[in-house]
């Protein structure tokens, strides 16, 4: 490669990795025409080239007016350390004086890495940096933080880093600014990370930039959330309404990546002015979306139509709602001795599920559990989801489920409350439920059923129980009374 006196162009290599080694198995030795032949320094584009090229190595040798070699710098990468130092760097008077054996010390460097990494991963999902900006709105870093390392874990997730910036607002263009995201990248090399995780929503204009920057996988809250409906859904319906949230979110994000022109259709049917590859994405995007709608409003009128048969059976219903991994389902398991899917996983609930619950006087109750809400939840999950919460405004009585022993849990009951003012359901009855109490000593569980005339419950503990089917059946005969 040869250059100018300001500057060497370097062919393009690539950024993905050679193989499983970490190093790309290529060293950059330049010449500076213009350095001291005493003393020589690596510039940015040095530096940078050694990270995002993940060279072996770079080097630069100050040569004299009749060729002859002098002081010469070179720098590599080193493993995560406290210092949070991605290169070292060293010199010599002149190449001669260099004795590395540069074999044996790449090879030791390489397994130095493994073994930092090995030691920093801890649930062995895919390694990922978290990426979170603080602006003057937000709710609070370690409150945000903690809901997204929970979104991080459900999705197999695992999170080797950390990384937080104070902006008055986010970056229009790369969220965190470009020095920043460059830091990132080359802090990504050392922890063997595959993939940014914003904690907040990018703009698909951000999007487009920060990729075109990197070529780590990039994603941001909302993707994350929707991998882990995509996950999780099972049924017919549940998987139609995730492809539509999916793809209603993603058709302004599609871009044309190819290298080349624009690749125009031709030929028979084709001819004419033509579409780019990129309207026929968009066109056949907009295709399935009006079927989906179809297939999601059949299946809505199906559910419909069983509402219907459930109220004329009398039986009262109570519908569960609350914030995501409040115990909703573990609390219907063991309510009416059911099975239903719950785990310790955010949105582990992603279509309605109804059971009965008989009591001794012979009454029979109708338990729906919801998908679980979250804070900020995207317009375009409410929107595909609305169908999964249709049975709220069939509902008798809502049960609004909270996990008390989750710090923030004040703020949760209201985000709740929030959207279900915001999805325009009609005004029902609803019981305040306190769950997770066996984790709380007993004086704070006694002051919150005082403070928020609440009821207390443990979903793993039967005795727990028998206060809330009274208040179920003494809120169930008021509100039949009122009408």
């Amino acid at each position: 490669m040869v250059g100018d006196s300001d500057r060497v162009y370097l062919p393009d290599i690539g950024r993905q990795r050679a193989g499983q080694s970490r190093f790309r198995g290529v060293r950059l030795i330049r010449t500076n025409l213009r350095g001291d032949l005493r003393e020589v320094e690596l510039t940015r584009d040095d530096l940078t080239d050694l990270s995002q090229l993940q060279l072996d190595m770079v080097m630069t040798i100050a040569v004299g007016p009749g060729g002859y070699p002098g002081a010469c710098a070179w720098a590599y990468l080193i493993p995560p350390n406290p210092d949070d130092q991605l290169y070292a760097t060293a010199q010599a008077v002149n190449p001669s004086a260099i004795t590395l054996d540069f074999q044996a010390f790449i090879g030791e460097l390489e397994g130095e890495f493994q073994r930092r990494t090995e030691r920093t991963r801890r649930t062995g999902g895919t390694p990922a940096m978290l990426v979170y900006v603080t602006t003057p709105d937000d709710r609070g870093v370690e409150v945000e933080l903690a809901e997204m390392r929970e979104l991080c874990r459900t999705a197999g997730v695992d999170i080797v880093a950390t990384e937080v910036q104070n902006r008055t607002d986010l970056h229009p263009r790369y969220a965190v600014g470009r020095g920043k995201l460059e830091d990132l990248t080359q802090r990504s090399l050392q922890l063997d990370a595959e993939l940014i995780i914003f904690g907040q929503d990018l703009s698909p204009g951000q999007l487009r930039a920060i990729t075109a920057e990197t070529e780590l996988g990039v994603i941001d809250r909302t993707q994350l959330i929707l991998d882990i409906f995509a996950q999780h859904a099972k049924s017919r319906d549940g998987k139609l309404q995730v492809e539509l949230a999916q793809l209603r979110y993603n058709l302004p994000r599609l871009s044309d990546k190819s290298t080349g022109m624009s690749r125009l259709t031709g030929g028979i049917g084709g001819r004419g002015p033509g579409e780019t590859k990129l309207e026929i994405n968009r066109r056949r995007a907009h295709d399935r979306i009006r079927q989906l709608e179809r297939e999601i409003k059949r299946l809505s009128q199906h559910r419909a139509l069983r509402r219907r048969q459930r109220a004329a059976s009398a039986d009262p219903n109570i519908s569960i709602v609350g914030y995501t991994n409040a115990g909703k389902s573990t609390l219907l398991n063991h309510l009416t001795t059911s099975n239903v899917f719950s785990e310790d996983l955010l949105f582990a609930t992603l279509r309605p599920t109804t059971r009965r619950l008989e009591l001794p006087d012979q009454q029979r109750l109708i338990f729906t559990d919801t998908v679980g809400f979250i804070h900020d939840l995207p317009p375009d999950l409410i929107n595909a989801f609305k169908a999964t919460l249709e049975e709220l405004a069939e509902a008798d009585l809502l049960l609004h489920v909270v996990d008390a022993s989750q710090e923030g849990y004040d703020e949760r009951m209201l985000i709740v409350d929030r959207l279900l003012k915001d999805l325009a359901l009609p005004d029902r009855p609803h019981l305040l439920v306190f769950n997770k109490i066996d984790l709380l000593p007993s004086d704070v569980v006694t002051a919150l059923r005082r403070r928020y005339d609440a009821i207390t419950v443990s979903a793993l503990d039967h005795t727990t129980f028998p206060p809330l089917i009274e208040a179920i059946q003494r809120e169930l005969a008021s509100a039949a009374r009122r009408e």
